[in-house]
């Protein structure tokens, strides 16, 4: 086993250790989420936490790690006689992103089920991360049924497991640690506000940290015992502290101005629900055992909602996560501390007084000392198509594309017009792609899913999920003579068996083509068109898609987010779209038909839905040749003719207009929609009508092969 880095080696990180830290005092703070760049110790410090948390009581035996002096009565090893328990450290039991449902929850043995009648259950990582730590490494990236489980499981403080009549329960209380990079996509609401804390972490830009970052990741690779035992003696301390914190937790007193305090905290910020005030009331509580205190003070409530409000505030996936806390202050002065202490004692250890003091040579802020990244406090890559949405502040000129000041420049078709701020989104109705497809777990077009309702039965590919117990006893009844059956039991064998098939949702590939030309140019034009891909993006983060974003302008067009799950990158991205210059309608297309072609061989599974924003103009064919109108139609049919299911979204205004939206949308195979019609009260039928146009095109494509 390979030795692990100390906690307290960790450079700098201060919010990231005190959280964690808390959690080791009061798990019913309810864990932390890591949000950060990678390359910030995010992982190194979660691992880590396990060697600081006090060893675990267990009944001896019992694989749901049952206490001896309250075992719960309903263990599936259970009852258990009364005796002397066994201690073991605490477990820290990591949920792959990959990983099955059976493999989270446990699994039944279904042919001992039916045949013999008896419960032969495997315990999951739900039950081996019971009274210990469940870490989720990206945990923005899980399957939303797995989420699904890992919600109810924290919600009840226990795990059912239910297949087919056969029902197992089982305490699962832990302490559940995740870790994200926001880039790769955001965290559905839901889960989000399970998690108690929440931390944003980001590498030291001081080069004295860094070195020291880097100095003590050399020194653990070249030695990790030796590394370890140098720092032995911090950890010592640590642990007992978190030990002591822990004793003193249930005397601590949590005042009526503290709960006050809290009360107008959570209210002042407009969260939701009750759950912030009462994270915040554990959190404050935990803050004053860990600093030695018996009362909670104003300071501990201010910590308290620093860490707990930040990621409960967010209305939409766009809003950057934070708090004022000059309004935090505002708040907090409105109800002071009843009795002030003229004469504080010292704070805890270290140079913040929210931790040890672990700093070392040229510590002092955060940075990443850990094993699980490379050398910490690598800079983050800003410049690549897929980089975080706040290269929003980088210039304005769109990636891989010349700046573009001059009439000449745009093709003759005026200068570049400065980006405007988009409208407010709004609701919109669903899109979906037709047919039936077999893509990733979302919520958008009809597939084949592992979850969802049951529509049929077949022979299982591989390891059997889950039975259709009719169909199984339907093709083991007339074997059960020439098997000898002589019992109540069914005979089964392995070829009897039915996998149950389902049909759910799928996450699509949904890839705006957006026309930024001097047509579309008009501030309050631009401003509603910005407005609507707004609002389609957020129904695709609603939605589970992965999203790209293609801009055509002047001469040509460019890819100005490759494909993503990061939906926010691609809001930024969109804020900062200049316009300017002629349409070249042609490029756009080609630009997503390459884009998709490329897509189709790294993800096949994912159907994509094509979205193009414009006018329908056509005045330029670019680096093409040849007549721009008649280029565009061409490239439109090629798109219908592959089948991608596609969207117009007509921007023309005016009282006069030309339609030629439509033409576009009907080379394309799909319906065309104004910018108002978007709307979800003034939607109804448009996905009917995108299954009707491409089952229309696909059959007149068909005919004309025939």
């Amino acid at each position: 086993m390979s030795t692990p880095y100390p906690f307290t080696a960790v450079v700098g990180q201060t919010d990231l250790r005190l959280a964690l830290l808390l959690n080791a005092v009061s798990p019913a703070v309810g864990g932390v989420l890591v949000r950060g760049e990678k390359g910030t110790a995010k992982s190194t410090a979660v691992r880590a936490l396990s060697a600081l948390l006090p060893q675990v009581d267990v009944v001896p035996g019992c694989r749901f790690s049952c206490a001896p002096g309250a075992p719960d009565p309903a263990c599936p090893d259970g009852p258990h006689e009364p005796g002397p328990g066994a201690v073991r450290p605490a477990r820290m039991v990591e949920l792959p992103v990959g990983a099955s449902e059976d493999r989270l929850v446990g699994a039944l043995d279904i042919e001992r089920a039916l045949a013999e009648g008896v419960k032969a259950f495997e315990p999951g990582l739900l039950a081996d991360a019971h009274r210990g730590i469940l870490y989720v490494d990206e945990v923005n990236l899980l399957h939303d049924h797995l989420i699904d489980l890992l919600l109810d499981a924290a919600a009840m403080g226990a795990s059912y497991v239910e297949r087919e009549g056969v029902s197992v329960r089982h305490a699962a209380r832990f302490l559940l640690v995740g870790t994200m990079n926001p880039e790769e996509g955001e965290l559905r609401p839901q889960l989000l506000d399970r998690f108690g804390l929440t931390v944003e972490v980001a590498a030291s830009r001081e080069p004295a940290q860094r070195v020291e970052v880097v100095r003590r990741r050399l020194a653990y690779e070249d030695d990790p015992a030796g590394f370890a035992t140098r720092w032995a003696g911090d950890e010592h301390e640590v642990r007992a502290r978190v030990v002591a914190a822990r004793a003193l937790l249930p005397k601590v007193s949590l005042g009526d101005t503290a709960l006050l305090q809290i009360a107008a905290t959570c209210a002042g910020f407009e969260v939701d629900g009750m759950r912030a005030d009462i994270v915040m009331a554990r959190t404050a509580t935990a803050l004053a055992a860990w600093a030695g205190r018996t009362e909670v003070r104003k300071e501990d409530v201010r910590q308290a909602a620093l860490l707990a409000l930040p990621h409960r505030r967010r209305r939409n996936p766009f809003d950057a996560p934070g708090l004022d806390e000059d309004l935090l202050d505002r708040i907090l002065d409105e109800f002071p501390d009843e009795e002030p202490d003229p004469d504080p004692e010292p704070g805890p250890e270290g140079p913040d007084g929210n931790g040890p003091d672990d700093s070392g040579p040229g510590d002092g802020g955060p940075g990443d000392g850990g094993p699980d990244g490379g050398p910490g406090g690598t800079p983050p890559q800003e410049s690549g198509p897929d980089a975080p949405a706040s290269d929003a502040e980088a210039p304005q000129t769109p990636q891989g594309s010349e700046p573009q000041p001059s009439a000449q420049e745009n093709g003759g078709a005026g200068p570049e017009q400065a980006p405007v701020r988009a409208a407010e989104p709004f609701r919109t109705k669903m899109l979906s792609v037709p047919g039936l497809g077999e893509g990733a777990s979302g919520r958008r077009s009809r597939a084949r899913t592992a979850h969802g309702r049951t529509t049929g039965a077949q022979r299982p590919r591989g390891h059997l999920t889950k039975l259709h117990l009719a169909a199984t006893i339907q093709a083991a009844a007339p074997h059960q003579k020439a098997r000898g059956r002589s019992g109540r039991g069914l005979v089964v064998r392995k070829d009897d068996l039915r996998q149950a098939t389902r049909e759910g949702r799928e996450g699509n590939l949904v890839l705006f083509v957006v026309d930024a030309s001097g047509s579309m140019a008009a501030r309050q034009r631009m401003s509603a068109v910005k407005g609507a891909v707004l609002s389609l993006l957020l129904d695709a983060y609603q939605r589970r898609d992965k999203v790209g974003l293609i801009t055509f302008r002047g001469a040509g067009a460019q890819l100005a987010l490759p494909p993503t799950s990061s939906v926010d990158a691609a809001a930024a991205r969109l804020e900062q779209l200049p316009t300017g210059g002629r349409t070249p309608l042609a490029a756009g297309l080609l630009t997503a038909h390459e884009t998709l072609r490329i897509e189709r061989l790294r993800d096949p599974s994912r159907r994509p839905l094509l979205v193009v924003v414009t006018d329908g103009r056509a005045t330029s064919a670019g680096a093409l040749g040849g007549d721009p109108r008649e280029l565009s139609r061409r490239s439109a049919r090629m798109l219908a003719a592959e089948g991608v299911a596609s969207v117009v979204v007509d921007c023309e205004s005016g009282p006069v207009r030309l339609g030629l939206a439509g033409v576009l949308a009907a080379d394309l195979g799909g319906p065309a929609v104004s910018l108002d019609g978007l709307r979800a009260d003034s939607l109804a039928g448009l996905v009917k009508n995108v299954r009707t146009a491409v089952t229309s095109q696909s059959s007149h494509t068909n005919r004309r092969a025939a």
